[in-house]
Order: C-alpha cells, then structure tokens, then sequence
C-alpha cells in the first residue's frame, strides 16, 4: 500500500541523475565539450516503436510480439520535448531530426512538428527540422507533415528489388509503397530529399548500382542517395565486421554508372562525405562510421523517447532528463544541467574502434537504434 511500481521498460537503460549547478551562467548560444565541439544537433526520438523488423535495427527474433515497449506514461509529451528542444536551442542548436523507432507511428505527430517549428535559433532563424522515415506511411502524411512545418525528410530505403527489400524489412512490406512515399514528400515540397541505404556486405550491397540509377533517372538533383556502413550499434544485430562494406568500395562501384568530383561539406560537423556526378544528376553521399569515423567533430546530442539524454550513438548510459522535466525543475536548471552535461562530454567510440582501444562495456549493453534513432 502506497507502493510506487516503474514500469519494467523504463529500467532497460541505465541513466544517470544530471547534476543542476548551482551557479550555472545562462545559455549564451556558445558551448563546446572536453574536445572542443559545439552543440549543433539534437535527434528526438518520438516512439521505440516501429512496423519493420530489419536485422540490423530491430531483429525480428528480439523483437517479437512478446517484446514489451516503453508503456505511454513513460514517453516524453508534445509539450516536454517541445520544452527540451527550446533549452538546448539556447545552447546553440540549429537543427532538429525526429526519429524512432518509426516516428510516423506517433499519434498527431503534427502537433509536435508545428511546435518544434515555431521555435528560433539565437540568431532568430527558423531551426532546420527535418525527420527520418521508413516511409510506409508517408504517401498519405506527407502533405501533412509538410503543412505542419517540416521542411525536410530522410527516406530509409535499402534495396529497390522488391524481394530484397521485402527479406530485409522481414515483414513482407513492399517497395512500391515507399517509393510512393517519395513521390508524395516531393510533390508536397518535403526536399531536397534524403534517402538512406544501410549497406550489409552479402545481403544488399547488389542493390548499390540499380538504386543508384533509379534515384539519377527519376529524381536527378532533387533526391540525395546516402550510403550508411552497417554499424555496431546496440546489442541485437549480430554485427560483424566482415558484413560491412566500407565506403571506399561503394564509391568504386558507382564510378561504374559515371564520373564522380568530391564535394565539399554543406556544413560543420557533418556525417556524410559528399560527392556530385559530373553530368548534373545530383549527388551522393558516404557515411563511414565504421572505416572512418567523425567523431572529432560530431555534434549531436540524442534524446530519447522517455527523456533519456545520450552524448553518442555508442553509448550504454543515458542522463535522466525527465526527473527534471516532471520533479518541478526551472527552465534555467534544466539549461544548466543541459550545458554542465555536454561541457564533461569526450565520447569518442568510433576512434577508438578504428584504433582498437574501444572500452569494453561490462555488464551492459549499448543502446539500441530504434530506442533513440540513427
């Protein structure tokens, strides 16, 4: 009697209390961690729930119907993560991704967008907000997401062949509806529009070449093609380093369809080497997060559906933003938690993979990517 019981899913992650200073100077737009990189970058994720079960991302057999997501009381509201995303744009954020899981699966996921998009930089600028998608649903949400405020989207899609995108969405879903995602995101003005393939070295990698020429036909300059190296994120997927296929060799097979120049990067801290096809039809992307990694000059934050704030993608341990949000905390506390937080920040996973000195993490586990987005 008098018992307060937690949801068994809030416990999944271990998280940190984030420490309130007591004499914390107010956000001034300019913070910087141990390394010297700035705060630009906040991922929201929206739901832990998605309606695809990729091997690389939410393996069906971990994932099953038996597996129990975050209960609704635990996921951030509208109005929180509205809240959150307002201090860490006084930090110094320009740009706000909403990811998942599968973000379009949140209820009114609008109303958050048309908040999200009222907010200003400290420059008094619109912040760049854009979202991530598997794209399922977004033929018939597209002119809605796009009235609500969203300027940009990014378009999951790792194979064109519809049997190969069929076995690595694992439930059955076909490709036509995505590319009629796409379409819809264009024609309602969601562009430039991203499309990200995860690359798996002996499961899609055939797919590098027919994708790469179905976005230069039909969509020229209007669509970027990213390639993502299959990453060690979470602890579900079975990664193995001889399923990646570094960028390099991508590069070397889309050389096949034309003549490609190096282009520079559209802005710091950048996650994608960019190039152009020579003859005007856009351009294409790497993301090497596994054979060269950036994390000198990463500056992203990612908070997690239920308030969990993590400094790396790699991480095991988030730092408990909801306590403050629902303990009565002011907005200039949890400002000075924010920017105490992100000022003792040195995570540099990737680098030290690549250099063989990753720490091992014992007895826990790294978080997963449907829990706080790529």
């Amino acid at each position: 009697m008098g018992e307060t019981f937690i949801p068994l899913a809030d416990l999944r992650y271990a998280a940190a209390p984030l420490h309130v200073p007591a004499d914390a100077a107010a956000p001034t737009g300019l913070i910087a961690d141990r390394l010297g990189r700035p705060l630009r970058d906040l991922r929201i994720s929206v739901t832990d729930r998605c309606n695809f079960r990729c091997s690389y991302c939410m393996p069906k057999e971990v994932f099953d119907r038996h597996y129990t997501f975050l209960p609704q009381s635990s996921l951030l509201s509208f109005e929180e993560i509205t809240r959150v995303a307002r201090l860490f744009v006084a930090h110094g954020v320009h740009k706000l991704r909403l990811t998942g899981g599968e973000p379009l699966l949140r209820k009114n996921l609008e109303v958050l967008i048309g908040q999200l998009a009222a907010l200003r930089t400290t420059d008094g600028e619109p912040l760049d907000l854009t979202l991530t998608t598997n794209g399922s649903v977004l033929e018939r949400k597209a002119e809605a997401l796009k009235a609500a405020g969203l300027q940009r989207i990014t378009v999951s899609l790792d194979a064109l062949d519809d049997a190969t995108f069929r076995r690595m969405n694992d439930v059955d879903f076909p490709v036509a509806d995505v590319l009629r995602g796409i379409d819809a995101a264009l024609a309602a003005g969601l562009a430039p529009l991203k499309i990200n393939m995860v690359v798996k070295r002996g499961t899609n990698d055939h797919e590098i070449v027919p994708l790469s020429s179905h976005v230069r036909e039909r969509y020229g300059p209007s669509v970027v093609l990213r390639f993502i190296e299959y990453m060690d994120v979470g602890s579900t997927n079975g990664w193995r380093m001889d399923e990646v296929l570094p960028s390099a060799e991508v590069l070397q097979r889309l050389r096949a369809l034309g003549p490609l120049d190096a282009a520079d990067a559209a802005a710091p801290g950048e996650t994608a080497e960019r190039w152009r096809w020579r003859d005007g039809a856009g351009e294409i992307g790497l993301i090497s997060s596994v054979t060269r990694a950036f994390c000198s000059d990463c500056n992203r934050a990612r908070l997690s559906t239920e308030g969990k704030l993590f400094l790396c993608l790699f991480a095991s341990r988030g730092h408990d933003l909801r306590s403050l949000l629902r303990g009565g905390r002011t907005d200039d506390e949890i400002a000075a938690a924010i920017g105490h937080v992100w000022r003792d920040r040195d995570d540099r996973y990737s680098e030290l993979r690549s250099a063989q000195q990753a720490p091992a993490v014992s007895g826990e586990r790294r978080v997963e990517m449907h829990y706080i987005g790529g």
